[in-house]
């Protein structure tokens, strides 16, 4: 059991374990310019086993911590004088081991941040607070306050060992070597040679073989050859072994390059070690009592082992490829809280070195980062033979855009499953979950899926940021022809609207428009969706949970006892969703759903597949909206291009008129080299006429119901696509890709 089970109760009676008991407790100090709430504070902690000093300001609280040893502090923001972030600045420098809450309820949110990104501020809790969470953020502070200096003296100790071990080295290191008799023996070496060898091994402390290469008095080559023909010690090719990662662990690399060995392979109880000097006694010696296995030596040049240690554990430098380098550090702060800093200008390779998080929780911030920095909609962090990338869907495409070596990728899936409180044990079955990240600005949701690969665990991360605005409906890009019939459908009292087309096409962008544009306080709005993309403070929004039966249908029945006037339903995925949703568009509700089909007429296919009658789709649907998002081109290296006549044929007749222009984005940094940035909607609006409604209930074929929405002047996606590449706003590739050829090659 923790030492600090017995701050939360005085039942047990029991001495702690450690230091930190009744007779020397923790200090906190409290700093707020409003006695009542520094008293409000203190009354928290009235329970629990620490001494807690107040202050009024905080020219008050440095002069109390000259005097007095603290290991926590908690500041208000809004104080005269000196405010709560100039406070923790001058308290990190003068006290850095002290952990540092912020605490307000109306903060100057630059200010806080600027202090949260000097390290001043390792929590950021805002008023009214809750005791109970509070008690336990203090009680875990303090715990990593211990931890902190623990470690600091184990470091310590460490090092001391560290520097112990060095000098023994030093002094042991290839003194035994037979390398240089051996070479006497055979004429290789004279006398006066050999005396000289010994005397500069005493002084510079170097291995015998490297300085007989120094002095160049016999190749590397001939000593090769002697041993081998002599000693019978077999010499092994480097370039093509492939080592065990296993293996590998058994000597740090530090030893390999010391001794100039590396671990090729394992036996049972004997290790093959290629060493560039095997009849080093002392060197085999040593190895063999750090291993704890039997050594069989062969040999390699020094070349070679040092470019295979170099292949193997990477170069030495703090490169941006070299994540270990980059990520090696220790975090006592780690489980207070993650903070994503915001900060458009800094690169990649600084967010990796500004940080004293440690490797897995700083890799995760930057993968995060990186993807909000960028606007990406999804993460995934692919492992493949080599390495693992991560890839983000940018503007719907798919950018590698980091290469992480494999041994982090245990640590990142590990610390993604702690955040979305999946089982870490757990790596043979997929798994689901979400991640709330928190920033003194924002709040970012990510639904995550985890899926079982051959080269291990690949996650994906949807993207849902709840600051994000509704967009006004005459900001959605449709013509003024569609606009307006949009508008009369949503003015009516009753109906179902639908957005249709594929996953992250803007349906649930586009309803949410169309919610909020006839918005009133009059009315009962409730959504339902699998996940809440976006929040509004109006609606009464409920998230389905499928695992507990919590699906579309059971939350809509429910729903509907609750006096809805208007309902967003995420998705009409079955028949016992769309039965529901439509009978409470024809009992007096206006009802906003998506559905997955290619285009705006066969939004009605796929309801009668879904099994309505004709009767209730014809009386209940208003309109349907099918639409699809391409990348816009960029404004800053737009340039007008002549077009692909192959191309433009495969786009079908529309593209192919005399007066059409073409554009496209040449690349620029403000693009990223892409030619495209940010993206525009093409849509294709379908409303129901009286004849149309006719029609359907009569069972009319999808092809009469095409002929009719044409006559009645219903635009495709493929004209909407014209308009848009003739006004400069996409690429006719880009429709390509979106739409796929519109003719018959």
């Amino acid at each position: 059991m923790s030492q600090y089970a017995s701050l939360f109760s005085d039942s047990d009676g029991q001495k702690p374990e450690k230091a930190q008991d009744k007779a020397q407790p923790y200090t906190i100090l409290i700093v707020d310019d409003e006695p009542n709430v520094a008293n409000a504070l203190k009354r928290v902690f009235r329970q629990e086993n620490y001494r807690v000093l107040t202050s009024l300001n905080g020219q008050e609280a440095l002069d109390l911590l000259a005097k007095e040893t603290c290991q926590l502090m908690i500041s208000d923001y809004m104080m005269p004088v000196m405010n709560g972030a100039e406070l923790l600045r001058k308290v990190k420098k003068n006290y850095p081991e002290m952990i540092r809450i912020m605490l307000t309820g109306h903060a100057d949110t630059d200010a806080v941040m600027s202090a949260i990104k000097d390290g001043a501020v390792y929590k950021f809790i805002l008023k009214p607070w809750n005791d109970d969470d509070l008690r336990i953020t203090v009680a875990l502070a303090l715990e990593q306050f211990d931890l902190l200096q623990s470690n600091k003296a184990l470091q310590k100790q460490n090092m001391a060992r560290e520097k112990e071990i060095n000098a023994l080295s030093k002094m042991t290191l290839t003194h035994r070597s037979q390398l240089a008799i051996m070479l006497h023996k055979r004429n290789l070496l004279n006398d006066q040679q050999v005396q000289e060898l010994y005397k500069l091994q005493l002084i510079h402390k170097e291995p015998i073989l490297n300085l007989i290469l120094e002095k160049d008095w016999i190749s590397e080559k001939k000593i090769r050859e002697v041993l081998r023909k002599d000693f019978m010690v077999e010499e092994v090719m480097l370039d093509e072994a492939q080592i065990d990662p296993g293996v590998i662990a058994l000597i740090p690399r530090s030893l390999c390059e010391r001794y100039m060995v590396l671990p090729l392979k394992q036996a049972n109880r004997r290790l093959t070690l290629v060493m560039a000097d095997p009849m080093d006694e002392g060197m085999l010696d040593d190895l063999k009592f750090t291993t704890g296995l039997d050594i069989e030596p062969v040999m390699a040049d020094i070349a070679d082992i040092k470019a295979k240690i170099i292949e193997i554990h990477g170069e030495d430098s703090t490169s941006f490829d070299d994540f270990d380098a980059l990520l090696d550090s220790s975090d006592p702060y780690e489980g207070i809280e993650v903070l994503i800093e915001d900060e458009d200008e800094m690169s990649l390779e600084e967010l990796l070195h500004g940080t004293d998080e440690p490797p897995a929780i700083r890799l995760v911030n930057v993968v995060i980062l990186e993807a909000v920095r960028l606007g990406a909609s999804d993460i995934h962090i692919q492992p493949r033979t080599k390495s693992v990338v991560v890839r983000y869907r940018i503007d719907g495409v798919l950018v590698d855009k980091i290469h992480i070596p494999h041994n982090l990728h245990m640590a990142l899936v590990s610390r993604i499953k702690v955040m979305s409180e999946l089982d870490i044990t757990e790596r043979r079955r997929p798994q689901d979950g979400r991640i709330t990240v928190k920033t003194p600005m924002r709040i970012i949701d990510l639904r995550l899926s985890t899926l079982p690969t051959i080269n291990g665990e690949k996650i994906v991360m949807r993207i849902l940021d709840r600051n994000a605005s509704v967009a006004e409906i005459d900001d959605l890009g449709m013509c003024d022809m569609d606009l307006a019939r949009i508008k009369n459908a949503i003015s009516k009292p009753q109906g179902i609207i639908l957005a249709t087309g594929p996953t992250g096409s803007g349906k649930t962008t586009t309803l949410y428009s169309l919610l909020q544009n006839t918005a009133t306080t009059e009315k009962n709005y409730v959504t339902i969706e699998d996940p809440v993309e976006y929040y509004l403070d109006m609606a009464a929004q409920v998230m389905v949970k499928e695992r507990i039966g919590l699906d579309f249908s059971v939350v809509l029945r429910a729903i509907l006892r609750q006096d809805p006037d208007v309902i967003l339903l995420g998705e009409i995925r079955d028949h016992a969703t769309a039965e529901v949703a439509f009978h409470a568009a024809l009992t007096g509700h206006m009802v906003y759903s998506t559905l997955h089909t290619n285009s705006a007429v066969a939004t009605i296919a796929r309801l009668f597949d879904l099994g309505l009658k004709p009767y209730v789709l014809a009386s209940a649907l208003e309109a349907v909206i099918a639409q699809r998002l391409v990348r816009k081109i960029c404004s800053h290296c737009k340039q007008d291009v002549s077009p692909d006549k192959e191309l433009i044929h495969r786009l079908g007749p529309v593209f192919e008129k005399a007066d059409m222009h073409y554009f496209k984005g040449s690349g620029c940094t403000k693009c990223n080299k892409t030619g495209y940035r940010g993206r525009v909607a093409l849509y294709e609006v379908l409303v129901m006429s009286e004849t149309m409604r006719h029609l359907i209930s009569t069972d009319g074929s999808i092809l009469e119901i095409t002929e009719l929405a044409a006559k009645e002047g219903t635009s495709t996606l493929v004209d909407d696509a014209r308009v848009r590449v003739d006004a400069g706003l996409t690429t006719a590739e880009e429709i390509l890709r979106v739409l796929g050829a519109q003719v018959i090659v």
